[in-house]
């Protein structure tokens, strides 16, 4: 098995919130590793606004996971 999550640790902010988003899209993947079905079920939910608002909440948990482990990008001085 590939690691393709070496760290949580990312240089920016931005760069941060990229890596929260990759980590809800394998999740998706992970969930439903049916790239045929994932494709159909798109459309579904891509017109439904609690599917998308509970997306952008996953993102957001991500991403306070790994602005955490980023020390919110502050400097420890």
């Amino acid at each position: 098995m590939t690691t393709w999550l070496p760290t949580l640790k990312t240089k920016t902010p931005e760069e941060g919130y990229e890596l929260a988003v990759k980590l809800a899209r394998v999740a998706i993947k992970m969930t439903q590793p049916d790239a045929e079905v994932r494709d159909k079920l798109r459309p579904v939910y891509a017109e439904d606004t609690d599917a998308l608002i509970a997306s952008s909440q996953v993102v957001a948990t991500h991403f306070a996971t790994v602005a955490a482990a980023n020390g919110y990008w502050r400097d420890a001085s």
